[in-house]
């Protein structure tokens, strides 16, 4: 006669969660990555092209034009997202991509190739290894996304400032700031996207939705991650 094991069952389901939850994060990691494919890409093809490259950086219109609409994606992209298909959601995510590798195309204007590799080598290992604990690890990681949050927003009023001061030591301040929120950031994100993640609706046009959103979120943290990265590993055109 078969009794009833409730430890039995939680195993059975804890495994189940397990399952979903590595095959979802395999969908957000591959989405990011296509993402940043494009982003380097379109970065490559303006930065060949010196006709863009006049456009965008000798035109302020066009530059910042381009960072607000850039800004202006990204803060709906969620509220958006929820409305439409995840087809439309992934091409929105896609012209994003496109639009941010316009802008950050002036890396490749400012930085040697070589340097702009190893650090892109150096970003990914950090962000491979901050990811892997934020998924792995079982402790809360509220409190160190809360630092990193604040942190942030000091990153950011710091950075207003010093575009007036032109401060070298306020510069290289931000700088290491940068670094520790984002890589901070990125486990936190991980463990969070991971929480978010709906057990059930695996294959949904929802789940694929939901990838998407944390796709974005960790492509933001990666590239945020390599250009403070940059600062300090990057070698400067002569």
């Amino acid at each position: 006669m078969n009794r009833f094991d409730p430890q039995s069952i939680y195993a059975g389901y804890e495994e189940r969660v397990a399952v979903e939850n590595a095959a979802f994060m395999r969908k957000v990691y591959l989405i990011m990555a296509v993402g940043l494919a494009v982003t380097g890409a379109t970065a490559l093809a303006v930065a060949a092209t010196p006709a863009l490259t006049q456009l965008i950086f000798t035109n302020p219109l066009v530059f910042y034009g381009l960072l607000g609409i850039e800004l202006i994606m990204v803060w709906t992209f969620a509220s958006v997202a929820r409305r439409v298909s995840a087809l439309t959601a992934g091409a929105m995510l896609l012209a994003y991509a496109i639009v941010n590798g316009l802008t950050l195309s002036i890396v490749f204007l400012l930085y040697t190739k070589s340097s702009i590799a190893s650090t892109f080598f150096v970003t990914g290992g950090t962000f491979a290894a901050m990811s892997a604990y934020g998924y792995a690890t079982k402790k809360d990681l509220s409190g160190l996304g809360h630092f990193a949050m604040m942190g942030l927003i000091g990153l950011l009023i710091a950075s207003l400032v010093n575009l007036v001061l032109g401060s070298p030591l306020l510069h290289w301040l931000t700088t290491f700031v940068g670094v520790i929120v984002f890589t901070c950031l990125i486990a936190y994100d991980t463990q969070k996207i991971k929480q978010l993640n709906v057990i059930g609706n695996e294959g949904t046009d929802e789940d694929h939705k939901e990838a998407l959103h944390g796709a974005l979120i960790l492509y933001l943290d990666f590239v945020n991650l390599f250009l403070y990265m940059l600062r300090l590993l990057g070698n400067r055109r002569t």
